[in-house]
């Protein structure tokens, strides 16, 4: 009696002191087998839960917790059994007590979490759930890491009465996984549980805008806290950026209409940024558009998005050397910010000091997070460029999908050199930063070799992004100790050289994580990380994607990956049908589904290695050979040169593979000797080499393909 009283006592108080929010279905907490599992972000979860769960559970808790007299009080409040995670026979107990329909809540993380994401999961929790069967609730709890009663001191702004929300996620249940020991079933067990404590964590994100997730960001982070840099050495802060998100926002509406495409030709800088989000408060949505394309390429993107109107900068445009680019241009007006800055009138600037600044929220127009957040394009790699449509569901969705996998935190500074036109540079380099309240330092160029180690020694950053080819160079011009703060360097867009991974290793003592995307999915899809990782793959999906292999004829393992997520593209706008939205289709598996045309291989613990591209075999002799492996082939004879795989057709063999190479004493000979070490097809070996300075790249870093098959063609 006792008992419950004090509990309403503190469901009162604590629902008043911490606006507590509860959400989702409480109705699997009646099952009889019944296991409740949560994050752990304070200590303050155990009162949270007891007192607002609609159940009276078994709590079981560190054996350290018991230590503290204070605890060991407010533990007077609810059933508990104490257990120290490392020990297999204290699950014994908790085993006992689900057989005996008692409900039991459990933290697997073991601890408190120090960084504000998900830590090390233990197995023995998940090993409960198997052998017992139990209907399995996750709860995410949200802001308790931000109150005094945490230990993410430097991960987290604290604040003495954060907003809390305990998200009640629907029941599942973990099988008991097949293994050949105990041990290993053990081991499985409790990778299927962290896996289940990321789809939880990625699950509970709230369903929102662009805008209210930087909004958000803003609330949490507060509005004096200093969060981006660029070329112009100016610390811009939350409210900075707000400042300039609203004005620059409204600009747009002078020159727009809502739903409008309008294409932005502007390089990394903290106001493009805010161009970006302040332009979604106003429902107008960006096409970013490649300024390293050309004219044609930028040209046939305008028309697939029908763009009208640009906004770009005189001083960018004289920079870059993009004059005769723009006035090539046809069909649509390039509006300068340096003109346009000139229409912000008295009547703007009251309305943003006394109205907008102080209400962010009521300015922004209703949008719903299904609706366009901005528009990427493809590189054209296989024709024209498409302009591919994501929603702020799917932007927001892969950046928690993200955050669910990886701890980015406060005390991290991440470098982008990624231009923003590009996917993995706009969401992962600048919008996951900018809304999880980590630094970033935005530059212009990732072709700087020399200047951007210097930089990351210079500002202390601790992530860094790029692409093999990047990383490869930086590797080279780099001091030993230039990367010395970095925590985690994450390698996309293409496929990371053996030969850059260890350098890396060696030279810097940082392990790579490679990942693995499309722009067309926001764009991660697999990154390895630090709790989940494997050399030769791209790690394993994130939490969320679904994954279907359509089998390839010639093609022994694996097959063509097919996925659907809540990541994917809204649809295509193609140069044929101008601003007609094409919804994602497979062939294989229906609408809903995207092919990513890769060919992949995904193991019994759900790592994905990647084959190669369904375009990048070429048939010999009426057997398939991967282009990819050709490269390998190469690398391996010729580590310190760059190498392009293409193909011409032959009459009698199908097709002849071409090699291009930077090597200019690289022969046929040292090909076949690198390749019989790796056990390779003598049909893998390219019958024709030819010499290049350099390879063409494309602006994101990537080998321009198109242009080494129109140069084999012409051979």
């Amino acid at each position: 009696m006792l008992k419950s009283l004090l509990r309403s006592v503190f469901r009162v108080v604590l629902g008043i002191l911490f606006r507590v929010q509860v959400r989702g279905d409480a109705t699997a907490l009646n099952e009889k087998r019944l296991l409740i599992i949560a994050n752990h972000e304070s200590f303050l979860d155990g009162i949270l839960l007891g007192v607002f769960l609609p159940v009276n559970p078994v709590f079981v808790v560190h054996t350290g917790v018991t230590r503290s007299w204070a605890f060991r009080q407010i533990l007077k409040l609810v059933d508990y059994l104490s257990v120290d995670p490392t020990s297999p026979m204290a699950m014994k107990k908790v085993i006992k007590l689900i057989e005996a329909g008692r409900p039991v809540m459990i933290f697997p993380e073991g601890r408190i979490t120090v960084t504000g994401s998900l830590m090390k999961v233990y197995d023995g929790p998940a090993f409960v759930a198997a052998k017992t069967g139990a209907t399995l609730v996750p709860v995410r709890l949200d802001g308790p890491s931000r109150t005094y009663f945490s230990r993410t001191s430097g991960h987290y702004p604290r604040r003495l009465l954060p907003r809390v929300t305990l998200s009640i996620l629907p029941a599942t249940q973990l099988p008991m996984p097949a293994a050949a020991s105990a041990k290993l079933r053990r081991r499985k067990a409790g990778e299927g549980m962290r896996r289940l404590m990321q789809d939880m964590i990625f699950s509970s994100q709230p369903k929102e805008t662009l805008y209210a997730g930087f909004l958000d960001a803003l609330d949490i982070h507060g509005r004096s806290r200093r969060v981006v840099e660029d070329m112009k050495q100016i610390e811009y802060s939350y409210g900075d950026l707000l400042k300039m998100a609203l004005a620059l926002g409204r600009l747009t509406t002078k020159i727009s209409r809502e739903g409008e495409n309008v294409g932005l030709l502007l390089p990394n800088l903290a106001a493009t940024a805010a161009l970006l989000i302040g332009m979604g408060a106003f429902r107008r949505i960006p096409a970013m558009l490649n300024y390293t394309a050309g004219t044609e390429g930028m040209q046939n993107a305008c028309t697939a998005a029908r763009v009208e109107t640009i906004i770009s900068s005189r001083k960018f445009i004289e920079t870059a050397k993009l004059e005769a680019t723009i006035a090539a241009l046809q069909g649509v007006k390039v509006v300068y910010l340096e003109d346009l800055s000139g229409r912000f009138t008295f009547a703007d600037k009251l309305w943003l000091v006394g109205y907008a600044l102080r209400f962010p929220r009521s300015v922004a127009l209703p949008t719903s997070p299904d609706e366009p957040a901005v528009v990427l394009f493809t590189s054209g790699s296989e024709g024209k460029p498409k302009g591919v449509v994501l929603s702020h569901r799917a932007l927001l969705s892969n950046i928690a999908q993200i955050r669910a996998v990886i701890d980015f935190s406060v005390e991290d500074k991440i470098l982008n050199a990624l231009p923003m036109f590009h996917s993995f540079g706009l969401t992962a380099g600048t919008l996951l930063p900018l809304l999880s309240g980590a630094n970033i330092f935005l530059y212009p160029t990732p072709l700087h070799y020399r200047i951007i180690p210097e930089l990351a020694y210079d500002r202390n950053c601790s992530v860094l992004l790029g692409t093999s080819t990047f990383l490869a160079n930086y590797a080279r011009f780099a001091h030993p100790y230039d990367f010395y703060r970095l925590r985690y360097v994450i390698a996309g867009a293409e496929k990371l050289n053996e030969t850059v991974r260890t350098t890396w290793f060696e030279k810097f003592g940082v392990r790579i994580l490679e990942g693995y995307g499309a722009t067309e999915t926001a764009p991660v899809l697999a990154v390895n990380t630090p709790m989940a990782y494997r050399t030769g793959t791209v790690g394993q999906l994130l939490p969320g994607i679904e994954a279907r292999l359509a089998p390839v004829p010639g093609i022994e393992g694996g097959g063509i990956l097919h996925v659907r997520g809540p990541n994917l593209m809204s649809g295509y706008y193609r140069f044929e049908r101008p601003g007609q939205l094409e919804a994602p289709a497979s062939d294989e598996c229906g609408p809903g589904w995207y092919d990513t045309g890769d060919v992949v291989e995904i193991d019994d613990d759900g790592f994905v290695a990647i084959k190669g591209r369904v375009k990048r075999f070429a048939k010999v002799a009426g057997e398939m050979v991967s282009l990819e492996v050709v490269e390998k082939i190469a690398r391996l004879a010729s580590p310190a040169a760059e190498h392009g795989a293409s193909t011409q057709p032959d009459p009698q063999r199908g097709e002849t593979i071409i090699l291009f190479t930077t090597d200019a004493d690289l022969t046929r000979e040292r090909l076949q000797e690198s390749a019989k070490t790796q056990g390779w097809p003598e049909l893998a070996v390219p019958r024709k080499i030819l010499r290049l300075e350099s390879l063409p790249l494309l602006g994101t870093g990537k080998v321009d393909y198109v242009s080494l098959k129109k140069l084999a063609e012409g051979v």
